[in-house]
C-alpha cells in the first residue's frame, strides 16, 4: 500500500503544481495569520481551484471560532479540515454533525500519554496527525518528536506523521513508524513559507523509494 504524502503550507500556484507533479496525495493550506504560511480565504480558494483532482486539499485551522470555521469551509471548499489547536472532541463532533466534511486533528507528541489523548477523538475526528509539540507556532517548526513512542502504540484511528520530516529523514521515519501518511512543510522550504520545488520532488521520491523497497 502506498504511503500518502501531504505537502503543507502552500502559498502559490507553483508549489501546488510541484506537489501534483511529484505525486503527493494531499496539499495543506494554512489559514492562521500568525503563520508565515498563512493564506487568506480568497487566496486559499484560488489555490484550491488550482489543485487537480489527484490532490486532496486540506484546510488547516487553529482555534478558529465555529462561525469562522464554517465561513472558511464555505469559501474554500476543502476536501478535509485539519484542526491544529486545542479544539475539543465536542467541538469537532458538532462540526461533523453540521458539515459533510472529513476532519483531521493534530496532536503535539511529548510522551506516551499525549498519544493516548488521541483516543478521546473517536467519533469526532476521522484521522489523527501526530506532530512535534507546539512552540511559538502549533506546527511547521521543523522539529521532530521521538518516533519510537509510536512503535508500540495501539492506534484507534487512522493516522499520519508530521514534525521535522525532510527528504533526508523521511525513509527512516517510515521504517520506524510505518505511518500511513507523512506530512512535511518546513522540510521542503528554502525559507519560512517559501516552498522549494526540488525539495518537494525529492521528498516524494524518497517516500516512493521506501514503498518500493
Amino acid at each position: 500500500m502506498s504511503t500518502q504524502i501531504k505537502i503543507c503550507g502552500l502559498r502559490d500556484e507553483n508549489a501546488v503544481d510541484a506537489a501534483a507533479r511529484a505525486g503527493a496525495s494531499h496539499i495543506g493550506l494554512v489559514h492562521f495569520d500568525k503563520s508565515p504560511r498563512h493564506v487568506g480565504l480568497e487566496q486559499a480558494a484560488a489555490l484550491r481551484m488550482r489543485a487537480p483532482a489527484s490532490l486532496k486539499v486540506v484546510l488547516l485551522l487553529v482555534n478558529t471560532e465555529p462561525d469562522l470555521s464554517a465561513k472558511a469551509i464555505e469559501v474554500i471548499k476543502p476536501d478535509i479540515v485539519q484542526f491544529h489547536g486545542s479544539e475539543t472532541p465536542q467541538m469537532l463532533r458538532i462540526l461533523k454533525s453540521t458539515a459533510d466534511i472529513e476532519i483531521w486533528k493534530a496532536f503535539g507528541v511529548r510522551d506516551a500519554a499525549s498519544l493516548k489523548a488521541a483516543d478521546e477523538y473517536i467519533d469526532a475526528a476521522d484521522f489523527i496527525l501526530f506532530d512535534a509539540p507546539a512552540q511559538a507556532l502549533p506546527g511547521g517548526t521543523g522539529t521532530r518528536f521521538d518516533w519510537s513512542l509510536l512503535i508500540e502504540h495501539t492506534h484507534k484511528l487512522p493516522w499520519g506523521l508530521a514534525g521535522g520530516l525532510t527528504p533526508d529523514n523521511v525513509k527512516e521515519a517510515l521504517r520506524q513508524t510505518r505511518a500511513q501518511l507523512v506530512d512535511t512543510s518546513s522540510g521542503v522550504e528554502s525559507a519560512p513559507g517559501i516552498k522549494d520545488v526540488d525539495k518537494i520532488a525529492a521528498f516524494c521520491q524518497a517516500v516512493r523509494d521506501h514503498d518500493n523497497r
